[in-house]
C-alpha cells in the first residue's frame, strides 16, 4: 500500500489521534498514490501509525481514518462509522422532543467532511472533503440502511471544497452532488412543541440551524413579558422560543428576503402559543438596523445576536474581533438596566475566552455593567471529539446587563 512518511518530529498529533494530517509535516510520499487513495502514515524510522485518505491538492494532505493496522477502509468500514454514529444519536435523551437532528458531525463522528441532518425523515447530507465524496454511496447506502430516511438529498460546502481541490471545485464534484429526484421546497420539523418549516433547497447550511436547540430554550426561559430583539433571525426560531416563553414583542431583524419570509410562515405556525404577542420583521443589515434603533432612543428588554461566522481561518480573528466586538457594544447599549443580552459566534477560531474578552471589551466601550449568568455550547448532536476539540465551534453567553 502506498504511504506517507512523517519528518522526524512530526508524529505527535498523528499518535494523539488527531484526524489532520497537514502537509508539511510529511517528508516524502511512497508509490504515487492518486489523490482519493488510502495510504499509511509512517514515522520517519518506519514505524506503522494509522491509515486514511490523501489529497495533495489541500493543506490537509491526509484525512486520517484508523490507528488499527488490520482495519481496512472498504464499504463495511463506512458503514460500520455511520452505524455508530447514529446509534449515538438514538441514544441520546435529549432528542426525544424532535423530529430533527444530526446523525453524522464530519469529525466528531469519524467521518471527515460528512454532515448529515435529519428533518422529519428528509436527511441532507453535505459533503466538504475528497474523502467524503468518494465513499458517498457507501455513505448513503449506510444511511439508508440505519436511518430508512423517506429521501436523502446530497449538497456540497462549496467554500470547503475549494480548499480540497486547490480554489476550484471539478466538474465531477458537481456532477456527484446532483440529486436525481427534486428536493420538497419546504419540510415542517417539530421541536419542543413548536413547529418550523426548513427550506431544503436554498436555505442557509442544510437548511436549519440544529446545533442551536437547547439555546433557544434557555434563551426562552428570559422573555416573559419582554420586548425582544432577533438580531441575524434567519427564519426566526429563536423569535418562536421567545414567543413561546411569553415575549410581548419581537423584532427579527435579517438581510435576506427568503429567510424573513420564512420567520413568517414559522410565526403563523406557532402564533396559538402567544395570541396577544406582536411580531415584526426587518429586511436590513444588522449594523446598520442597530445603529437607526440606537440613535431612536429604542430599548429591549433581550436582544440576541447569532451572527453568522465572521472568521474563517485564524487571519481574520483580528478583524472578526473588532466586528465582534461592535455588535455586542450596540446590543449592549439597546438594553434597558436590567435586560439580557444573548450572544454567540460560531466562528470555530474564535473560542470561548477570547469571545468573552470581545464582550468584556464591547461593555466597557459601551459603559454598562455586565453579568455573565450562562454559559452555552452547541447541541448533543454535535459532539466534541476530544481528539479533535476543533468540533466545539459554537459559544454562547446570557448576560445580564444593568
Amino acid at each position: 500500500m502506498a504511504a506517507v512518511i512523517l519528518k522526524s518530529g512530526r508524529d505527535k498529533p498523528v499518535r494523539q489521534r488527531h484526524l489532520r494530517l497537514f502537509a508539511a509535516a510529511i517528508k516524502e510520499v511512497r508509490d504515487r498514490p492518486r489523490d482519493g487513495d488510502v495510504v499509511d502514515v509512517l514515522t520517519n524510522q518506519g514505524e506503522w501509525l494509522a491509515r486514511g485518505i490523501i489529497n495533495r491538492q489541500a493543506q490537509i494532505a491526509v484525512r486520517l481514518l484508523t490507528w488499527c493496522q488490520e482495519e481496512h477502509i472498504d464499504d463495511a468500514f463506512w458503514h460500520r462509522r455511520v452505524a455508530q454514529a447514529v446509534q449515538r444519536r438514538q441514544a441520546d435523551p435529549s432528542l426525544a422532543h424532535t423530529n430533527a437532528r444530526r446523525w453524522i458531525f464530519s469529525e466528531s463522528d469519524n467521518l471527515p467532511g460528512v454532515i448529515a441532518d435529519d428533518y422529519n425523515g428528509y436527511v441532507t447530507v453535505e459533503l466538504s472533503t475528497l474523502l467524503a465524496l468518494r465513499a458517498k454511496d457507501a455513505i448513503i447506502a449506510a444511511l439508508e440502511a440505519c436511518v430508512q430516511p423517506a429521501r436523502i438529498f446530497v449538497r456540497g460546502d462549496e467554500e470547503r471544497l475549494r480548499n480540497e481541490f486547490g480554489g476550484s471545485i471539478p466538474r465531477w464534484v458537481a456532477e456527484a452532488l446532483t440529486n436525481p429526484v427534486a428536493q420538497p421546497e419546504r419540510v415542517a420539523i417539530e421541536e419542543h412543541g413548536m413547529r418550523f418549516w426548513v427550506d431544503l433547497r436554498s436555505g442557509q447550511k442544510t437548511g436549519f440551524y440544529l446545533d442551536q436547540r437547547d439555546n433557544r430554550r434557555r434563551v426562552a426561559a428570559y422573555c416573559a413579558d419582554a420586548r425582544v430583539l432577533n438580531a441575524f433571525s434567519y427564519s426566526g426560531a429563536f423569535g418562536v422560543y421567545a414567543l413561546a416563553g411569553g415575549a410581548r414583542v419581537v423584532v427579527n431583524v435579517d438581510t435576506s428576503a427568503e429567510a424573513l419570509q420564512l420567520a413568517e410562515a414559522n410565526f403563523a405556525l406557532n402564533a396559538h402559543l402567544n395570541p396577544s404577542a406582536v411580531w415584526l420583521t426587518v429586511r436590513s443589515d444588522v449594523f446598520e438596523d442597530l445603529r437607526r434603533r440606537l440613535a431612536a432612543g429604542e430599548q429591549y428588554d433581550v436582544v440576541i445576536l447569532d451572527p453568522p461566522k465572521f472568521a474563517h481561518s485564524p487571519a481574520q480573528i483580528e478583524r472578526a474581533a473588532r466586528a465582534y466586538k461592535d455588535l455586542n457594544r450596540l446590543g449592549l447599549l439597546l438594553l434597558r438596566p436590567g435586560g439580557i443580552l444573548a450572544t454567540f459566534s460560531c466562528s470555530g477560531v474564535v473560542d470561548a475566552a477570547l469571545f468573552q474578552k470581545i464582550v468584556f471589551s464591547a461593555s466597557l466601550e459601551a459603559g454598562r455593567e455586565v453579568r455573565l449568568v450562562e454559559r452555552l455550547t452547541q447541541a448533543s448532536d454535535h459532539p466534541v471529539l476530544l481528539t479533535f476539540p476543533e468540533g466545539e465551534y459554537l459559544k454562547g453567553f446570557i448576560c445580564r446587563v444593568e
